[in-house]
């Protein structure tokens, strides 16, 4: 990430992220810079797109990426954007940044796969807290779990950057809707491994990642 230089101006969003999506990548995730254009492959979208950094970081130690890009991170000639762009950069499956639209399309993807009988790609979204302020990830949180797509996963990055909050905390939100959920040390990489890859039959599943506060 150091690589990374310029007009960066959500570095908060983006090393708040970098530990989990690490985790995702390296020990969860089947999907590979050979296989990102396979049916069979699982999904992560990063909806938490505004800050890409750690994205761009991960995506270059795994291979989806050539390193000597980073540096060029942000300029007018780069494939490296300040949000992601699906056209430019291998493996991003959706173009991001704006608050609240990456649940729904995970929802949206899931239901998709389901409907062509692809039972076994699961589709992984990578939220921030504050995008609970947006209206449609309710929407979308209550329909998963309604329609129990089970090979659905939420990250949910909580850096205490929302507006407001709900009693008993995030999770909370998730399980009124009929969702399975882990609340960890979005640092400990142990315990994000065994919250990621907690059985869940018939139902999404949504891990609630704390890490410091956006501005302390």
């Amino acid at each position: 990430m150091s690589l990374m230089t310029g007009a960066e101006k959500h570095t908060a969003a983006a090393t708040s992220t970098l530990d989990a999506i690490w985790v995702l990548y390296d020990r969860v995730l089947r999907v590979a810079p050979e296989t990102f254009r396979d049916q069979g492959r699982d999904r992560f979208l990063l909806s938490k797109g505004h800050g890409p950094m750690a994205y761009y970081a991960v995506l270059a130690a795994k291979g989806f990426l050539p390193p000597d890009l980073l540096p060029g991170f942000g300029s007018y000639d780069s494939p490296l954007g300040h949000h992601p762009d699906r056209l430019l950069v291998p493996g991003a499956e959706i173009g991001s940044g704006s608050l609240g639209h990456g649940l729904p399309l995970a929802v949206g993807t899931a239901l998709g796969l389901r409907a062509q009988g692809l039972a076994d790609p699961a589709v992984w979204v990578l939220i921030g807290d504050a995008e609970f302020d947006e209206g449609s990830n309710h929407e979308a949180i209550a329909f998963a779990g309604s329609y129990g797509l089970d090979r659905l996963h939420v990250v949910a990055i909580d850096n205490s950057s929302a507006t407001h909050g709900w009693r008993g905390g995030i999770a909370a939100r998730f399980e009124a809707e009929g969702w399975s959920t882990a609340t960890v040390d979005g640092r400990d990489h142990e315990a994000l491994h065994a919250a990621y890859t907690a059985p869940h039959p018939g139902r999404p599943h949504a891990v609630v990642a704390r890490v410091e506060p956006k501005n302390a």
